[in-house]
């Protein structure tokens, strides 16, 4: 492409773009495969300049912001917090914020508005168009609110369709980078993530429309969805199973109400390979969380599956899906927002999964009582299915006996009978 001299200008070196930055800016940054490694790793050797700038990002894959050295320059505050972040906020190295993915836009407008949007872009195309490539998410409503827009152009980020791209007409400084895109991949599970695995392939039909995340639990699921046909993908991430099996047929989104014929999402995560089949690939419609995780537009297809994790639940069918006792792992991200988009879909359903156990087996997920002061992440009103290793729970329209009765008898046998009679003294007092 041939630059005009007013795009010319827009490129610059690190130095000149992070001096955009001023101290006491809140600066958003794309999560996961889209962390702009480039710009971070300067502001980072820079960080004499800065001063109580806010870093907004939902999740952490790679980044350096976390040390004690880093408090007085950069403070990081997350809605969803992620491995890499979780022992800074327990320390109090970190902030913190819940809330819904699909409320990120209101987050901009009302609570944390945006100064600066560091932002990890393809390289523009003949009309000036660049595209963000794995992660639209949040962050291109950060950068459509941002006061300064500065971007990593990336020769390796794919050009993903659908709602995805900005101009750089609305950049105010471009810097050019060649950076191989983050990977993640996903380990095969054992016995137990097979048993779950099969146990929700039987509450998904031909022509169903899935919200999957990543890891072994819906690696596991996939494996046991082989024989079905044209289902849909409407979900806030996708790794490598679900590419697969859109190569394979049998996801073709041919059976969705809206954005019939793609699959919808907000962001990826997994392999070159996966990266390079969503690059000018129509049927990978990449959008913003505002769309993907909004209940309304969820509802609009019908026979709607959404199948979250959890790490632990009480007899009520209160879902911990966040914390290990006191300890915030996690965040709530698309969870209850599926879950509601999946309740108002016409013969939809909502599937929490989890192991039974935890610490090898020393622990039971399925509990009496919660732990106190830890957060409820699904309401038990909400709760649908639940699956572990030794069935399905169904939970909606049942009373709390029949609810408790339900998840005894998916817990691990050896936790049954304390769950039982723990269950009846509880009801009798």
């Amino acid at each position: 492409m041939k630059m005009t001299e007013k795009n010319t200008l827009q490129f610059a070196d690190p130095k000149t773009a992070i001096n955009l930055i001023k101290s006491g800016n809140r600066v958003v940054i794309p999560g996961a495969a889209g962390e702009p490694h480039y710009l971070i790793k300067h502001m980072i050797e820079n960080k004499h300049l800065y001063r109580k700038v806010e870093i907004i990002q939902f999740m952490a894959f790679n980044l350096p912001f976390f040390q004690e050295d880093m408090y007085e320059h950069f403070r990081y505050n997350t809605p969803f917090v992620s491995p890499m972040s979780s022992n800074a906020v327990a320390s109090g190295y970190a902030d913190f914020t819940p809330c819904n993915l699909s409320q990120a836009e209101w987050l901009f407008e009302n609570k944390l508005p945006i100064d600066v949007a560091l932002i990890h872009i393809s390289p523009p195309n003949e009309h000036g168009f660049c595209s963000f490539g794995t992660n639209v998410d949040y962050i291109k409503i950060g950068a459509d609110h941002a006061k300064v827009v500065i971007a990593q152009v990336n020769e390796n980020m794919p050009r993903s369709m659908g709602d995805s791209f900005i101009h750089i007409d609305d950049i105010d400084c471009m810097v050019t980078c060649q950076a191989k895109i983050p990977e993640i991949m996903s380990a095969d599970g054992g016995p137990v993530e097979m048993s779950i695995g099969e146990s929700c392939a039987k509450l998904i039909s031909d022509g169903d429309t899935l919200q999957l995340g990543i890891g072994e639990i819906p690696g596991a699921i996939l494996k046991y969805l082989r024989n079905k046909k044209d289902l849909g993908i409407h979900s806030e991430m996708m790794s490598d199973g679900p590419m697969q099996f859109m190569k394979a047929g049998i996801i073709n989104n041919k059976k969705k109400q809206i954005d019939q014929g793609a699959s919808t999402v907000s962001f990826v995560f997994g392999s070159q390979e996966l990266y390079r089949f969503i690059h000018n690939n129509p049927s990978m419609n990449m959008m913003p969380t505002s769309y993907v995780n909004n209940p309304l537009v969820i509802m609009q297809n019908d026979h709607f599956i959404a199948i979250n994790s959890c790490l632990q639940i009480d007899l009520m069918g209160q879902v911990v899906a966040e914390m290990i006792g006191n300890k915030q792992i996690s965040g709530v991200g698309g969870q209850v927002d599926f879950v509601r988009g999946a309740a108002m879909s016409k013969y939809g359903k909502s599937v929490m999964v989890m192991p039974s156990t935890a610490r090898g087996g020393k622990i039971s997920r399925i509990v009496v009582n919660l732990s106190e002061g830890i957060a409820v992440t699904t309401s038990r009103n909400d709760v649908d299915f639940v699956v572990t290793e030794y069935g399905i729970a169904e939970l909606k329209g049942k009373n709390l006996r029949e609810r408790a009765l339900a998840l005894i008898a998916i817990a691990h046998p050896d936790f049954r009978d304390g769950l039982r009679a723990n269950f009846e003294k509880k009801m009798a007092s």
